[in-house]
């Protein structure tokens, strides 16, 4: 999947997904024409057929783009917990943060993944399916060490990443709640749907704070 852009390239690809991501939002793919990404970012169409052949390319690469930073964002971030009880923790509230400050990534990954071409949408559901694996192993530690009591891991995964994706859906800056509200909310709903209790993470936090 790695791409082969050189220095410049890589400037004129992003000049082109951030082209293509405004339009997608604004007029939804299939309003969307080459020409129209072409003229919004002053390139020639010879120019952007050399790097993306296809709009269905550049809907890839834009969906691709937004995984393949989720999961180095993750796999860097989970390097700070230690134990399921940390991780599970982490993981909720890296997974609002992350989104929250990308809505317009977001929007674009969720509403416009039905109309991936098989190829493409197998790629991008590889690497979605990559980072719900970061949860269910977290899932399946902590129910192995006894932190939580789950009946089935790869249902209680999903339900969780259906939980916390929907935030995109509702959650508005100036709203009610802020940010870091909702993601006290989340976790204590995360920790009670694998029956562990809140008061049990707040003491494994403290105890790591004293350390």
């Amino acid at each position: 999947m790695a791409r082969t852009f050189g220095s410049s390239g890589e400037v004129t690809a992003a000049r082109v997904r951030a082209a293509a991501l405004e339009l997608l939002l604004t007029k939804g793919y299939a309003a969307v024409s080459m020409r129209a990404i072409g003229a919004k970012t002053g390139i020639q169409a010879s120019a952007l057929y050399n790097h993306f052949p296809t709009k269905q390319a550049i809907l890839v690469d834009l969906l691709e783009t937004h995984m393949l930073g989720l999961l180095a964002a993750w796999e860097a971030e989970s390097q700070k917990f230690h134990t399921p009880i940390e991780a599970l923790d982490g993981f909720v509230r890296f997974h609002i943060s992350y989104h929250l400050d990308r809505q317009d990534a977001v929007f674009i990954s969720y509403m416009e993944l039905r109309n991936l071409e098989p190829e493409g949408f197998v790629r991008i559901e590889k690497l979605r399916k990559y980072y719900e694996g970061f949860l269910r192993k977290i899932i399946s530690l902590g129910k192995a060490n006894g932190d939580f009591l789950v009946d089935d891991e790869p249902v209680a995964t999903m339900a969780i990443i259906a939980m916390l994706t929907g935030i995109n859906t509702w959650f508005r800056n100036n709203g009610r709640l802020t940010s870091s509200e909702v993601e006290e909310i989340y976790v204590k709903m995360a920790f009670g749907s694998l029956e562990c209790q809140y008061e049990q993470r707040n003491a494994v936090a403290k105890a790591r704070a004293i350390a």
